[in-house]
């Protein structure tokens, strides 16, 4: 054989050689390689959510957090701590959160529509919906109305109690759509025919009213919810505020998450958790003594802690796909950061603990989904338009919005939430009493987070999966729901529809980022190709 084929061979050979090693170099990440077949407590897998996420649920839920009526969301950033003295707010610029100047609120959202939710006392009808005044509103108008007549510097003025009766909602809305495009004298005139037709409403539907008004929507309520009449409580342009990387950390940060899952994860204390610095054995055995203990759990509370480490998960993840790069000239360039990302979920640096918190997220993003096709109905009745004054993109926004609903009814793998709360009906319902206690409890830790712009998030992701819950246990309520009329037995504020949208919004957004972190760290490997 000549020294030329020889030659030949040998370099060919060597081209083999390295043309495996690039192969092998660009096999999946570890990570990829961990997150990906069947979730544990549901027959759903991680491909199938991957997919349906991304070609069916985040382009559209993306569009539909862009709309007026989700991007405002008001929220209380001032209320104190319940549980122990604030270490003091965080000062790093990025953590504040800028509220929305009045004039930037649509006046629908400002004034207040009734078609978002049915709370049945007037004083629920005046605050958590932010329903405009109706009795005040009208004695208002009156006695301007009587300013002007002659001799009336000579009355006082007259207050009119308006009609306490549910029936008014659907004629204040049309109060509320005229007076935007009306001058005051007008829309005080139109106030005035309003109260005198309300006036007319049916002894059935002042009975009605009654009934509804001793309903204690706070008995299935499983988040503490921010009072919206507070002078505190201010509307925040959620695009203007995102949820990303602020510099909040240490001590005051992990005592929130260390309260969350120490104190209401149905854990006793000598379990430690993965990676806790206080476990004795500092995380040594892998966290298989915690894991051991938590399957051996009813499957509710295993479904609790799930719950909070895919919320967890999926912040973190934010955290790590809009991190601060770098700052030139006082101009910030926002991120994805593949070493943080890593030291969050990475196997080896997590010692295997990052994949199954990722693994939560996908569980958390399922039982989302479930709730906002078990919720489609409530929607989907004329009763309801998700108002901000702007007609026709009302009827656009509520468009785009039952079409998600449809893409989550058409979902092949849903949650089974009838197998929790299954068994014994008086020990179900006080496990179910006590899941929603615990939840509500982590609800007010919220207040207590040092950052305002974790807090708004926090805030706003724990009332959004408050909500899906809220939604999962009460099927037999929407399911009794009146087409044309408010209902006594299921209601949802505008608060907690804007939360639930949001929220399963984030949870779209961290699936679709862990898919590209996979990519980056994918050509990190490849980089010499």
């Amino acid at each position: 054989m000549s020294w030329g084929l020889l030659w030949a061979g040998a370099w060919q050979g060597a081209a083999v050689a390295v043309q495996l090693l690039v192969t092998l170099s660009c096999l999946p990440s570890v990570v990829e390689a961990q997150v990906t077949g069947v979730l544990g407590d549901c027959l759903c897998d991680i491909d199938s959510i991957d997919n349906f996420n991304t070609y069916k649920i985040f382009p559209k839920i993306k569009k539909l957090q862009e709309r007026d009526y989700f991007r405002y969301y008001k929220v209380n950033l001032k209320r104190p701590c319940p549980f122990w003295a604030e270490d003091g707010h965080c000062s790093i610029k990025d953590c504040h959160v800028e509220p929305c100047p009045e004039s930037k609120i649509p006046v629908g959202i400002k004034a207040g529509h009734p078609n978002k939710s049915y709370r049945e006392t007037e004083r629920d009808l005046q605050s958590a919906v932010s329903l405009p005044k109706w009795p005040q509103r009208l004695g208002l108008c009156q006695a301007k109305m009587r300013s002007q007549e002659p001799g009336a510097s000579s009355r006082s003025p007259t207050w009119v109690q308006g009609p306490k009766d549910p029936g008014h909602l659907l004629l204040l809305s049309q109060y509320l759509k005229v007076a935007n495009n009306t001058k005051e004298l007008e829309d005080c005139e139109q106030a005035n025919k309003l109260g005198a037709i309300n006036s007319t409403l049916s002894n059935q539907s002042k009975e009605a009213f009654i009934d509804w008004a001793r309903y204690d929507d706070s008995q299935d309520h499983f988040c503490e919810l921010d009072d919206e009449r507070s002078p505190a409580a201010q509307y925040v342009d959620l695009l203007l505020n995102p949820e990303r990387y602020t510099g909040y950390k240490g001590s005051s940060a992990w005592r929130v998450w260390n309260s969350i899952y120490e104190e209401n994860c149905f854990k006793p204390r000598s379990v430690y958790r993965p990676l806790n610095p206080l476990a004795p054995s500092r995380g040594e055995d892998n966290g298989e003594s915690f894991y051991t203990w938590l399957e051996g759990l009813c499957l509710e509370k295993r479904v609790f802690y799930k719950l909070i480490s895919g919320l967890h998960a999926s912040i973190n993840l934010h955290l790590c796909a809009n991190y601060l790069l770098e700052e030139t000239w006082g101009k910030p360039s926002w991120g994805p950061n593949i070493k943080e990302f890593k030291r969050r979920f990475d196997p080896v640096e997590t010692k295997g603990e990052g994949p199954r918190r990722l693994k939560n997220l996908y569980f958390l993003y399922l039982i989302e989904l479930r709730a906002l096709s078990k919720v489609a109905p409530y929607f989907e009745r004329s009763i309801v338009d998700l108002y901000t004054g702007n007609v026709e993109e009302d009827a656009d926004t509520k468009s785009l919005l039952l079409n998600i609903f449809q893409d989550t009814k058409s979902f092949p793998m849903h949650f089974d939430e009838k197998s929790m709360f299954a068994g014994d009906k008086k020990g179900a319902k006080s496990l179910k009493e006590e899941f929603r206690l615990h939840f509500k409890n982590i609800s007010r830790i919220m207040d207590c987070v040092g950052c305002d712009k974790c807090r708004l998030w926090g805030k706003l992701q724990t009332q959004g999966l408050g909500t899906a819950l809220k939604i999962l246990f009460s099927e037999k309520e929407i399911q009794k729901l009146p087409e044309n009329s408010p209902s006594k037995g299921f209601q949802l504020t505008r608060q907690e529809i804007v939360a639930l949208l949001n929220a399963f919004g984030r949870l779209s957004t961290s699936i679709r980022e862990l898919q590209n972190f996979k990519v980056l760290l994918q050509h990190s490997r490849c980089h010499c190709m």
